[in-house]
Parts: structure tokens; sequence; C-alpha cells
């Protein structure tokens, strides 16, 4: 149809925006909570803001670097895209992070009144990144194809988003771990006191830490991952349509009507006061889902073709919708079964839990079995959605379900950066020392954001495994690779290589959470043998040196893991030749995608176990099993929030750069 044009894109991204700067105005005109509570939100505001300013600091010259590259092997255009791309991403963390850190003392403030108006201003914060991610992904993949009306040429613009989102994946791991192993052994276990306790001083440096992994990581991650899918998508469109523009500018509308779904289902997100916070997101994740869904059944018949004969497959709009549907389908139970592997209500942490009565041991040994077990349903999931998607629609078929998935990436941001705003809020509340009703109200909130933040790692995981299939595709088709034969010596060492590269990437990055808490334990240690009247309370802990430490060691160990990431795929690209490079895609995308679920699930398995103990049962706190439970969680941490998603980043990294030297590749 003549009116559907990418337009209607760049229109659906500057809406997203507006309505981020609609939910930011809203929370910044909530109560900010009394002097003591804007103290510490402050204190966690400057430590996030600081953080980001140095990591992107670091990370400027490498853009510049990449865009000379570009500028002068490629062209112009690709090296503005990619640029774009880098600022774009940028852009979404430091919005995101400037509203959930200004939100958590405006929460607590509002938990005093209500869990309904708590929830409110919680979610409003989240959804402040999640249409901020949307938002600016689709402007900009809109918005550069009006442009320079080639997919190929803007690929570089998912580069640029993937380029950042891997270092701000491994960075903001590595900094919010830190802190909170540092908080936890030594505050909890060695000190007796509890988490949130203002006079543990590496308190602010870890509640700065949940917002520098859980907002700016997820949201640059979801970023990459919308634009890498995209594009990937608008390349196979190209090709499968042989140039006929509906190919290509499905993808650009399904993202549109992702974010105008997003943006309606946001409004059922709404809770009475005995009521479940979790039913109420759940409501906005299902109600994104089904109206994505009706969408989508629209624009493919308004859009495509009756019927169009690819030459390996015959297109309608009925096969490709059945496409969509698997992509939804995906989101939904990806979701469905990290909740089950990973809830303190669910049998698997409960056992968990359970064998942390025998010691430490025991605890690790069930939390990893769980982990490792956590990875057949999803690959299931993927396989299956995978094969049907191919056998209706083809490679395209495969884009398009990706696509589906991450067009609802704007409620899922929302409800992940949730999170963080209400762990904060509960942290202010105990620092503040205000009343317990209202630390009661941010704990239902802050439960509910654990399991949130492992649903919305679930979905990065399994996106970026259909992510990796489209821009596997899209490199064959750029490369002209029609089949790979793993007979071929080059072709077993790239997939060799490519499985290899996820165990190496994740040593590096626990590694660098091990470097960095050893400083954080020291520095925390020092602090309370050498101030005097800190244990009493008399005296205040130095919480900007924990910060300090935390930024210092992130930004200096993320380093190595990037340019691991970014290095490998050209080397083998230009060393083996375009098979093996092919080889080692497919390797890195099935390791990397199993490790990462692996990783992701054990660690939140570990990090409930430890919560339904301190909930009452098993004895509750201050017992063997809970201290057992501890160790396990914190062995965890690094497992969850830094080796685990930073592979999502790392596979997608990989494709998008495949892309680009795909035309170079014999």
């Amino acid at each position: 149809m003549d009116f559907l044009t990418p337009l209607w894109g760049v229109g659906a991204g500057v809406l997203g925006l507006l309505v981020a700067v609609f939910f930011a105005s809203s929370v910044l005109k909530e109560n900010p909570g009394n002097s003591r509570m804007q103290e510490i939100s402050k204190a966690i505001q400057e430590g996030a803001m600081a953080y980001l300013n140095r990591q992107y600091r670091t990370l400027i010259p490498i853009a510049v670097l990449i865009f000379v590259v570009l500028f002068i092997f490629k062209d112009w255009q690709v090296a503005v895209s990619f640029m774009v791309g880098a600022v774009s991403s940028g852009i979404a963390g430091y919005v995101g992070m400037g509203i959930t850190t200004r939100a958590n003392c405006r929460t607590t403030e509002a938990a005093r009144t209500s869990l309904n108006k708590a929830l409110g201003v919680s979610f409003r914060a989240g959804a402040v990144m999640g249409m901020s991610v949307a938002g600016l992904g689709l402007l900009g993949v809109a918005g550069l194809f009006l442009l320079f009306g080639n997919a190929e040429t803007i690929n570089s613009f998912a580069f640029g988003a993937s380029a950042i989102a891997l270092f701000a994946r491994v960075g903001g791991g590595i900094y919010t771990k830190a802190a909170d192993v540092g908080a936890d052994l030594v505050g909890k276990v060695e000190a007796g006191i509890p988490e949130d306790d203002p006079r543990n001083p590496a308190v602010i440096a870890d509640n700065v830490g949940d917002n520098v992994g859980d907002t700016a990581g997820m949201g640059a991650d979801l970023f990459e991952s919308y634009a890498a899918t995209t594009i990937a998508g608008m390349l196979i469109g190209f090709s499968v349509f042989k140039g006929h523009g509906a190919g290509e500018l499905l993808f650009i509308l399904m993202g549109a009507i992702g974010i105008i779904s997003s943006i309606l289902a946001s409004f059922l997100v709404r809770t009475g006061e005995n009521a479940n916070p979790q039913t109420a997101l759940n409501k906005g994740l299902w109600g994104t889902n089904l109206l994505t869904a009706l969408g989508s059944y629209a624009l493919v018949h308004l859009l495509l073709p009756a019927s169009y004969d690819t030459g390996s497959v015959v297109l309608t709009p009925n096969k490709v919708f059945i496409a969509v549907i698997c992509g939804l389908v995906v989101n939904i139970l990806i979701g469905l079964i990290t909740e089950y592997y990973t809830s303190n209500n669910k049998k698997p942490a409960q056992s968990i839990a359970q064998a942390s009565l025998t010691g430490p041991a025991t605890n690790l040994i069930t939390g990893m079995a769980v982990g490792l077990k956590s990875t057949a349903l999803p690959v299931i999931t993927i396989c299956a959605a995978t094969m049907i998607s191919f056998s209706v629609a083809g490679v395209y078929g495969i884009a398009v379900a990706a696509m589906a998935m991450l067009s609802t990436a704007g409620m899922i941001v929302a409800i992940d950066s949730f999170g963080p705003v209400a762990d904060n809020a509960g942290g202010i509340a105990e620092m503040a020392e205000l009343e317990p009703s209202v630390r009661k109200t941010t704990d239902k909130l802050d439960a509910v954001g654990n399991t949130t933040a492992a649903v919305a790692k679930g979905f990065a995981i399994g996106s970026a495994a259909l992510t990796a299939l489209a821009l596997f595709n899209a490199f064959a088709e750029l490369a002209e690779l029609h089949s790979i034969d793993i007979l071929v010596p080059k072709t077993i060492v790239g997939l060799f290589i490519g499985g290899g590269l996820p165990f190496l990437f994740s040593a590096f990055a626990m590694e660098a959470v091990g470097k960095a808490a050893f400083e954080m334990i020291g520095e925390v240690r020092r602090q309370f043998k050498e101030i005097p009247g800190l244990m009493e309370g008399k005296a205040k802990p130095d919480y900007a040196a924990c910060v300090d430490i935390s930024t210092k060691a992130a930004i200096r160990q993320m380093i190595i893991p990037g340019l691991l990431a970014v290095g490998t795929p050209v080397l083998v690209g230009f060393g083996l030749g375009k098979s093996a490079m092919g080889g080692m895609l497919a390797g890195c995308t099935v390791a990397g995608f199993l490790l990462a679920i692996y990783m992701a699930n054990a660690g939140g398995a570990w990090d409930n176990a430890k919560k339904y103990i301190e909930a009452g049962n098993l004895g509750g706190k201050g017992t063997d099993a809970h201290a057992a439970a501890v160790i396990g969680d914190t062995v965890g941490d690094p497992f969850k929030d830094t080796a685990g998603p930073s592979l999502n980043a790392l596979i997608k990294v990989m494709g998008t750069i495949s892309l680009i030297i795909a035309p170079f590749l014999s």
C-alpha cells in the first residue's frame, strides 16, 4: 500500500520519545521525600552518572577509530550510520539512568502512601528507559533508511549500537557485582548487618550498580538487539523479495506497531493494595503481545502481496503472520521458563535452599545442576520456533519471528528497569530509617523486580539467539555463502574458535569481577576497622571510596573482553575466509546461547534461594543455611549479572561485524 512508508517508523520513534518525556515529567513531579532521602538518592545519582561519564570517555577514542576505519575502507554513509548508532545507544543510557536514579526516593515516598502509587512511580520511571530504547532504535533505523535508502549501508548503525552495548554490559556487570559482592560478604556475612544498612561503606556503590547493570546495561543490550534484528531482517527482505520494498518495510512497521502497543499496554499496569504487583506487570506484558499480534496481522495483509514465490517457498500474508506468532510465543515461553527456574516460589530455587542446610558445597552443586537443566526447554523453544517459521516462510520467516519478539522491547525494558528503582527505594527506606511499613511495601515491589529482572534476562538471551540467526542468514546472503561444509578443515577450525570464544570471554568477565571485588572487600574491611564508631552508627562511612573502586575497576577490566569480541571475527574472517567465518558464527551462537542461559538462570536461582531463606524458611536469617545461601548467591552474582548477559552482546557484535566485512571475504 502506497501510504505505508518508512515515515511511519520515524513517526512511531518520535512518539515513543515523546511518551518517554511525558513519563519522565510525571515522575519528576512526585514528592522526593525528606532531606535525608534526597541526600541518599543524590549520592546514587552522582555515582551512576560518574560511572557513565567515565565509561563513555573511555569509549569515545575507540568509536572515533572505528569511524575513521569505516570512512576510509567503506564510505562516509557507513561511518555516519555507525556513529549515529553509538551515540543513540549512549543517549538512551543517559536518559534512562537520569530518571531511574531520580525516581528511587520518589518511589520510597510514594510507598508511604500506597503500594499502587509506588508501583506507578517506579514503572513510569522504567518506561522512560523502555520508550527511549525502542524510540531511538526505530527512529535511527527508519531515519537512516530514508536518508540512504540501503539496508546494507545502515547496518553499521547496529554495529555502533553493538559496540556500546558490549562495553556497557561488561563494564556495568563488573561494576555492580564488585559492589554487591563486597557489600554482601563483609556486610552480611562478616559484620552481620542488613543488606542496605547505612553503616556498610559499599551500600551506595551497590545501589549505583543496580542502575548501571539493570538499567543502562540491559537498555544498551536490547537497543542493540532491536537495531540488529531490524536491519538484518531488512537485508533478508531485500534479498527474498528481490528489491521489492515491502520485504524491507515490514520490519520497520512491525517496530512501529510494537512501540504503539507498548505505550497502550503501559496504562494497564495498575494494582490495588492487596493485589500482586506481578499481576499488574503481567497485564502490561500480555497486553503488549496481544496488541502487537493484532497490529501485525493487519500489517502483513495490508503490506505484502497475496502470494509471492521466492523460489524456495511461496509466501502469503497468513504464513508470515504464523512467523510473527512464533516470535511472540517464544517471548512468552522464555519468560515462563525463566520464571519457573528462578522464582523463590518454585521448586528449583527451593531445592537450592534445601541443599543449603548441608553447607555451601551442596548449595553450589544444586545451583549448577538447576542452571544446566534450565537450558533444555529454551533450546527446544528456539528450535521449534525456528523450524515452524522456516517451514512456512523460509529464511524470511526466521527474521520476522525475531522482529516480532524484539518489537515488544519497549515494555520488556520498562519492567526490567522498574526493578532497580524498587530495589533502590527499599535501600533508601532502610538508610533513611523510615517506618517499617514503607520497607514492607518496597520489599513487595523488590520481590517482583527480582522476577522481572530474571524474565528480562531470559528475553534478552532468547532474542539474542533469534537475532543471531537473522544476522547469520544476512551474512550468508551478503557473503554469497550458500552452504557450510563442516568437513572442510577451515570450517571446523572456525566452529571450534566460535564455540570456545564464549568460555574465554566469560572467564575474563568473571575474573574481572573477582579482582574488583577483592579491592572492594579490602576497602570495606579497612573502613570497619579504621573508622571509630562506624559499627555503632556514630560515624559515617566513606561511600565515595567504594564507588570509585567499582568505577575504576569496571572501566579498566572491560577493555580486554571487548577487544576480544571485536577483534576475533576480523582475524578469522580475513585470515581463514568466509567458510571459517560461517563456522565461527555458528559455534559462537550455539555455545554462547547455552552458556548464557545456564549462567543467568543458575545465578537467578541462587539469588532467590537466599531470599527464600531470608523470608523465614529453613530457619531464616542468621543460620548456617542462610550463610551457605549467601555464598551461593555471591557466586551466582557474576553469573547472572556480568558474564551471562554479556554473552548476548558478544553473539550480536560478532554478527554485526560479520555483515560489515562480508563483501570483502573470499
